[in-house]
């Protein structure tokens, strides 16, 4: 594979270190995940966010949501979590559940979304070594599956580079392997009550047991 793919090979940080360079810069970046490819992007740029909607077509409706890298990150954009969302994260990360919480005062990063969605954020824990480097590395980043919007999500590099063929390419993709997984399950919580948005990886049964 050639043009923006970087092969991960064991022990090599330099894409690391290359794609956390380009995202410092603005870029936006595909990841591999526990669920599926992602494209990543600097939550606190916002022209970094801007091209993530533009490339991915994503209606500016639809908020992005924030992967990290362990309870320190989460605090850094959702302050300490509430009873429900911290039951859920203590069972399930890191793993394929977003939690839309509410945001911790100082985090005013614009994800896109109604007025309504920007005193919160979904936010999610990966249980992927690569995605958390990043994270590690930069911080928290906005994600979203590396896709044009309404088409499938790409599991392979190869599958980013062909989603994205005749229109601009995200700076870099980091090649790691197949993610052929099922996209996160999203719950909002609110104190000690919890919703299910979209149902994913985790059957909401398991999440919520009756």
């Amino acid at each position: 594979m050639s043009g923006p793919v970087r092969p991960m090979a064991t022990g090599d940080r330099a894409p690391l270190l290359e794609a956390a360079a380009a995202l410092a810069e603005g870029m936006v970046v595909a990841l591999p995940t526990d669920t599926v490819y992602g494209l990543a992007a600097d939550p606190t740029q916002p022209d970094a966010v801007q091209r993530l909607f533009a490339l991915k077509g994503r209606p500016a409706e639809v908020p992005l949501p924030v992967l990290v890298a362990g309870p320190d990150q989460v605090a850094q954009i959702a302050g300490p979590l509430e009873v429900a969302a911290a039951s859920l994260a203590k069972r399930f990360w890191p793993g394929p559940l977003t939690l839309v919480v509410p945001r911790r005062p100082g985090f005013t990063a614009d994800l896109g979304g109604p007025p309504a969605a920007r005193s919160t954020v979904g936010v999610r824990w990966p249980d992927h070594e690569v995605a958390r480097a990043l994270c590690e590395l930069l911080g928290p980043l906005a994600v979203t599956s590396a896709n044009l919007h309404g088409q499938p999500p790409a599991t392979t590099a190869s599958g980013v580079a062909a989603a994205f063929t005749g229109r601009d390419q995200p700076a870099l993709i980091l090649d790691g392997g197949t993610c052929d997984g099922v996209p996160s399950t999203v719950v909002e919580c609110r104190g000690p009550a919890s919703r299910c948005l979209r149902e994913g990886a985790l059957a909401w049964d398991v999440v919520h047991p009756r």
